[in-house]
């Protein structure tokens, strides 16, 4: 191009302006409010103000507006009564693709961002220019007395005082101290409700009171945490000094509190109430409690220490030191239900199970359990006590019967992909001496299923002869609740002339075998707490139980051949050192070939053997 001709620059075309302006003024007004007050729906208004600014025609009203998207019936009709309020202001014929003079024009660029509306501003500064009463106002979030979050701060404040405490709780240890400052329980939801107690964790994790970091879960105290634990434990104090006077000046309803920016948290409300978030869904991680012993209690209790850290009285002393005896009479056999088997799935055959109970009138109780669909718990009676909402939750001792359901279909999907060998090894770990297998037949729908009859037939021979199971196989749902009922009784009548103590799983092996070779049945028996989390999937796990599921992937090799190399070869290291010192290939192929395992103590096997070896010594791929 010769150097004297001129260059022809292209020019940006000019974005045209909206030509609904005032339907685009009040959603950025609603967007904006709703940031300031946090809530969700401002993403919401933001993708309604995109449709609007993408639309090329004016709109008479709100209603024509349906046809963009993210334009429902509740922005149709927030923007229709504005309008009608907006006309009967200035009048009917007023213009409504323009805006008014006094307005700034909302144009494109500024509405496409979350940035804070002009109106807010105006608002602050005339709030400035009147004087006299200070700044905004600023809700600040207070949780209601003896509520869950209430219960939670004032548990996390306790333990942070604790000298040398490690700064943070794990879920069980929180719920477990919390529960005593709390009317609702922390696990069992109340009648026509899904939320407990800790459902108010997430809102305290929401309002940066409470952290909740690493995995499993441990909860702390931010700053703001512990500046509203620390008014909350004076508010308390202050109540037990002056009775009488802790209900004063406060306010009826609300879940805030309003106090000056700036100026420092006001005095605290303790009669708001607390406003539930949903439930946590990955909340099913529970953590080793350290200080729990087998009454599910802290270890400071058994010491003459209460929750609050103040010295029990004599009466609570002596019961903390038979704390691991339940005499009979003190306690009720109840029936726990998975909440899986009431929710999910087939509904209306999981609810049919549910009522057959019910009209059986069976004391059940619905809660999670990390193994197995049915056990059963003896709880302890405890009367309520005076001025309390809530009786206080009773020690629970879990009997030796634990019940796993299988349905043909989900007996079939399950040895497909694997489950059901890792629920029989679990079964058998979990600590109860009495693992049984409820197979309900599904009649003329075996037949469709991906694996023959006769291959899930013998996969429930095998649970029972060769496993040890207890197989007990009913025709359907209504014969299931008839044998959970009948079994009910029977333990309860088992067990009502009973003492009761508790055990740890550490020495489940020591004692209890001479009770039940005599057909009485064991009164030594897991607390419920222990249980549950000894059961947990997704616990921390030692080295030597992931080798034992490593091992338990290879084809053919099962929990008792797994338990049996791990007896002479607890960690990977320690058998590739045996193999180490294996002089040649063939010993080293035959090195575990010649252990023992299960009670007929066959060999493992040349072919194990050898599988194991080329698995654990061989630099390139498997042949």
């Amino acid at each position: 191009m010769p150097a004297s001709e001129p260059v022809h620059l292209g020019r940006k075309r000019a974005v045209p302006s909206c030509p609904n302006p005032l339907f685009l003024l009040w959603l950025t007004e609603l967007r904006d409010e709703a940031k300031d007050k946090g809530l969700k729906t401002q993403y919401t208004y933001q993708k309604a103000i995109s449709s609007l600014n993408k639309y090329p025609l004016p709109l008479q009203n709100a209603k024509e507006a349906k046809i963009l998207q993210n334009f429902g019936d509740g922005i149709c009709k927030i923007l229709d009564d504005k309008l009608q309020r907006y006309q009967r202001e200035n009048s009917p014929n007023a213009p409504i693709h323009c805006l008014p003079e006094v307005a700034p024009p909302a144009g494109r660029q500024d509405n496409n961002s979350l940035a804070p509306s002009t109106k807010k501003k105006a608002a602050g500064d005339d709030g400035k220019g009147r004087g006299g009463g200070g700044g905004r106002r600023k809700r600040v979030y207070v949780p209601q007395k003896r509520s869950g979050g209430y219960a939670v701060l004032l548990t996390l404040y306790k333990q942070s005082q604790i000298p040398g405490s490690k700064g943070f709780m794990y879920k069980m240890e929180l719920q477990s101290d919390a529960q005593s400052l709390c009317d609702k329980s922390f696990t069992a939801p109340d009648v026509g409700s899904k939320y407990t107690a800790w459902s108010s964790v997430s809102t305290l994790i929401q309002k940066n009171y409470v952290i909740k970091t690493h995995n499993p879960a441990r909860y702390s105290l931010t700053e703001e945490g512990l500046a509203l634990a620390e008014h909350l434990e004076s508010a308390e104090q202050a109540t037990k000094d002056v009775p009488g006077q802790a209900r004063e000046g406060a306010r009826g309803e609300g879940e805030e509190q309003e106090e000056e920016e700036g100026g420092g948290p006001g005095p605290v409300d303790l009669t708001t109430t607390d406003d539930e978030d949903e439930e946590e869904k990955d909340e099913d991680r529970l953590h080793c409690v350290e200080r729990l012993i087998c009454t599910g209690q802290p270890s400071r209790e058994a010491d003459g220490m209460g929750s609050s850290g103040k010295p029990q009285n004599s009466e609570t002393r002596s019961r903390n030191l038979n704390a691991a005896r339940l005499l009979p009479g003190t306690y009720e056999i109840i029936l726990c239900v998975d909440f899986i088997e009431t929710t999910g799935g087939s509904n209306h055959r999981k609810q049919e199970l549910v009522k057959e109970l019910q009209r059986n009138g069976v004391n059940f109780h619905v809660r999670k359990l990390n193994v197995g669909d049915f056990l059963w718990v003896a709880r302890e009676k405890l009367a309520p006590v005076p001025g309390e909402l809530r009786a206080p939750a009773g020690r629970e001792l879990v009997l030796d019967y634990i019940i796993e359901r299988k349905r043909m279909d989900d007996l079939c999907a399950s040895i497909i992909d694997g489950r059901f060998r890792e629920q029989k090894f679990r079964l058998k770990r979990c600590g109860l001496r009495r693992p049984c297998y409820l197979v309900e037949e599904c009649g003329s729908a075996a037949s469709h299923l991906s694996l023959p009859e006769s291959t899930l037939q013998q996969a429930i021979i095998n649970t029972q002869v060769v496993d040890g199971f207890f197989v007990k196989r009913v025709q359907d749902v209504r014969e299931s609740a008839a044998y959970l009922t009948f079994m009910t009784r029977h333990l309860t009548k088992l067990y009502q002339n009973c003492t009761l103590s508790c055990r740890s799983r550490e020495l489940e092996g020591d004692g209890g075998g001479t009770e039940e070779d005599r057909g009485s049945p064991s009164c030594s028996l897991i607390s419920f707490a222990e249980f549950n989390h000894g059961a947990m999937k997704n616990k921390c796990q030692t080295v030597k139980e992931v080798f034992a599921r490593q091992l338990m992937q290879i084809s053919g090799l099962s929990g008792d051949k797994a338990a049996a190399i791990l007896e002479q070869y607890s960690t990977p290291h320690s058998l590739v050192s045996a193999y180490e010192r294996c002089e040649s290939e063939a010993e080293k192929e035959k090195l575990v070939s010649s252990i023992r395992y299960g009670k007929l103590k066959r060999n493992v096997g040349p072919a194990l053997s050898r599988t194991l070896y080329q698995l654990y010594c061989s630099q390139g791929v498997l042949t």
